[in-house]
C-alpha cells in the first residue's frame, strides 16, 4: 500500500471520479486505536501511502479517513506493529470501530465531508 498512488489516479482517471470524491482510509499510529478521524485535505504525517498519493496526484486536496491504531510498540517495530495481529483487546472493540468507519465512508458519499466530519468526528 505504500505505492498505491498509481492505483488511485488510474482509478480516478478511468472512472472520471473528481478529486473532491476520494476517500483515502488509512491506518495512523498516531492516533490510539480505534480513533476515527476525517479530514478534507492535510499532510501526510509521514505515512508512505499518502506520500505516494500526493505525489502521484501532485497535491494534498483529497479526504482521508485515518483509523487509529495505536503506537503501543517498541522503538524499532514499527512495521511488527502495522502489519501484525491484533491483541485481545483490540479485537474485542474492532468490530464495532469498522461498523463506525463504514457509516462514515456511507455518510461521506451521501451527505458530504462537512456534515460527516461534524456528524462522526470526535465521537
Amino acid at each position: 500500500m505504500n505505492l498505491s498512488g498509481k492505483a488511485v489516479n488510474y482509478w480516478l482517471k478511468k472512472c472520471k471520479v473528481p478529486i473532491e470524491n476520494l476517500l483515502v482510509v488509512l491506518d495512523d499510529i498516531a492516533l490510539p486505536f480505534g480513533t476515527l478521524r476525517l479530514k478534507p485535505s492535510g499532510g501526510d504525517a509521514g505515512h508512505n501511502g499518502l506520500i505516494n498519493i500526493s505525489e502521484v496526484l501532485g497535491n494534498q486536496n483529497y479526504a482521508r479517513l485515518r483509523f487509529g491504531i495505536g503506537s503501543d510498540f517498541p522503538k524499532g517495530y514499527q512495521v511488527e506493529h502495522v502489519l501484525g495481529g491484533w491483541d485481545d483487546n483490540e479485537k474485542t472493540l474492532l468490530s464495532g470501530r469498522i461498523e463506525q468507519a463504514c457509516e462514515m465512508i456511507k455518510a461521506f458519499g451521501t451527505i458530504g465531508i462537512d456534515l460527516t466530519m461534524s456528524r462522526f468526528n470526535n465521537k
